[in-house]
């Protein structure tokens, strides 16, 4: 039978919610390793709403829930109706939106506050010693929740222009946990947490080699649960 893993997603759209090619990625290897997935996102507004074409926020109102069912085909549910104990392993790919929906990162960084949901989600995966994994921006989620936890975002610098958000490296050092320098193709796990993270989008490389890399990831996290 295969494990049974929960989605977690912040909206649709790499600025204001779940970057979609991460999304379809994680989905894709985790149905390649057989998992049964089911998604969930919170049922909550978005902190706003950016029009994708000119990079710039608009004035219109959008729900988290409803606008992930678009990345789930209609098939989700709400995120305060997860049970950690109906799954093997959770997974949350990243996106503008887990650092503005899931948490305040994008606004309070290191201060900043997780949704109450979510938070009690990696609480409970954690507590039961169930394997979460995280790409992108979500490792931070891991890093404000677990402290001295060891997760990626990538690389600590700025090595060759490919990681413009190296200082995110720094501020989850601050919180007291180890960032681990990865390539984009690589994953780091940390056994004593079971957590995987990846860097994804944190990385300006071509999509198959953020592809592979959350090939990785969802990999380890199977090899956990």
């Amino acid at each position: 039978m295969g494990k049974r893993v929960a989605l977690v997603l912040a909206g649709c759209g790499v600025f204001d919610g779940s970057e979609i090619h991460e999304a379809s990625a994680a989905l894709v290897h985790l149905s390649r390793g057989g998992a049964e997935v089911k998604i969930f996102a919170p049922n909550i507004e978005q902190r706003d709403v950016v029009n994708h074409l000119k990079g710039s926020p608009t004035e219109e109102k959008r729900n988290v829930l409803v606008e992930s069912a678009r990345l789930a085909r209609g098939n989700i549910q709400d995120l305060a109706e997860l049970k950690a104990s109906e799954f093997d392993a959770v997974v949350f790919p990243g996106g503008f939106g887990v650092a503005k929906n899931l948490c305040s990162w994008a606004v309070d960084g290191k201060n900043c506050t997780v949704n109450e949901h979510v938070n009690s989600t990696l609480q409970a995966f954690h507590s039961a010693k169930k394997p979460i994994g995280l790409c992108c921006i979500s490792p931070v989620l891991a890093a404000k929740v677990f402290p001295g936890c060891e997760v990626t975002v990538g690389q600590d610098k700025n090595v060759d222009g490919r990681f413009p958000d190296a200082e995110t490296a720094s501020a989850i050092a601050e919180l007291g946990c180890k960032h681990i320098c990865k390539n984009v193709n690589e994953s780091h796990v940390d056994k004593a947490n079971k957590i995987v993270t990846t860097c994804a989008f944190m990385c300006k490389a071509p999509l198959h080699e953020i592809f592979d890399g959350i090939g990785t990831m969802v990999q380890e996290v199977l090899k956990l649960a």
